[in-house]
């Protein structure tokens, strides 16, 4: 079972989807599929293979489907806990509200995944540092559809709000539950809370150059399809 030294474990999924309309006007946005599979089930399977036994999913937007497809997660070798959401609480805001489930086994850090990527990280090599860091951030190569990047990863693996080049969040992260415990609940979105980390030193980062999709389109689905039903594909 985790423990405080073991991360608690949380999907992103409460986004509607908008940009992948009509597909999520239907259908949530974790559960199209690529490769023949749930977006999401690619997630569980990377968690479970990292030893995490037990997860968090929040929605909101066609979330009961999210509940009747996944279940309790014992299927996929998981204990599923839902966070359910009225309406899109943003990143930052979900954690928050997610923020007991998570910790309740007493739990200091949190791997968090944005439900609408994928990446072929292996989620072991992320573990909570030994410093006083608050966060450690999966950063990408840019993408051809954002290439000014995110954040500055320096020669020492600190990461900053500013600087050239920029990389990309890939939308993967360990971070400390101090970084939500005093937010105030409701919408809050997460880029302002780790931009105050980053102003105070405490936020480090981790180059990732595998495979990574940001799957924010239909086109982008598609690409990722191809490339899992590619022969050697995951």
């Amino acid at each position: 079972m985790p423990d405080n030294n073991h991360p608690g474990a949380m999907i992103l999924a409460a986004g509607k989807g908008e940009r992948m309309r009509p597909l999520t006007l239907t259908t949530p946005k974790p559960l199209l599929r690529a490769g023949g599979r749930a977006l999401i089930d690619y997630h569980l399977d990377h968690l479970r293979s990292a030893g995490y036994t037990e997860v968090v999913i929040n929605h909101a937007w066609l979330g009961e489907q999210i509940e009747q497809t996944l279940g309790d997660g014992h299927r996929r070798g998981l204990k599923i806990h839902y966070s359910r959401e009225s309406a899109p609480l943003e990143t930052a805001g979900g954690i928050r509200q997610a923020l007991p489930l998570l910790t309740r086994l007493g739990q200091d850090w949190l791997l968090v995944i944005n439900g609408d990527i994928w990446c072929d990280l292996d989620l072991a090599r992320l573990a909570p540092p030994a410093n006083d860091d608050l966060a450690v951030l999966v950063l990408v190569d840019n993408p051809l559809h954002h290439p000014e990047g995110d954040f500055y990863l320096d020669a020492a693996g600190r990461v900053h709000a500013s600087g050239t080049p920029a990389l990309t969040f890939a939308g993967i992260s360990l971070l400390h539950r101090c970084l939500f415990e005093s937010l105030a609940p409701g919408h809050r979105k997460l880029a302002p809370v780790l931009i105050k980390a980053m102003d105070a030193g405490r936020v480090a980062g981790l180059h990732h150059d595998g495979a990574w999709f940001d799957i924010g389109t239909p086109e982008r689905l598609a690409t990722l399809d191809r490339y899992l039903r590619r022969p050697g594909g995951d």
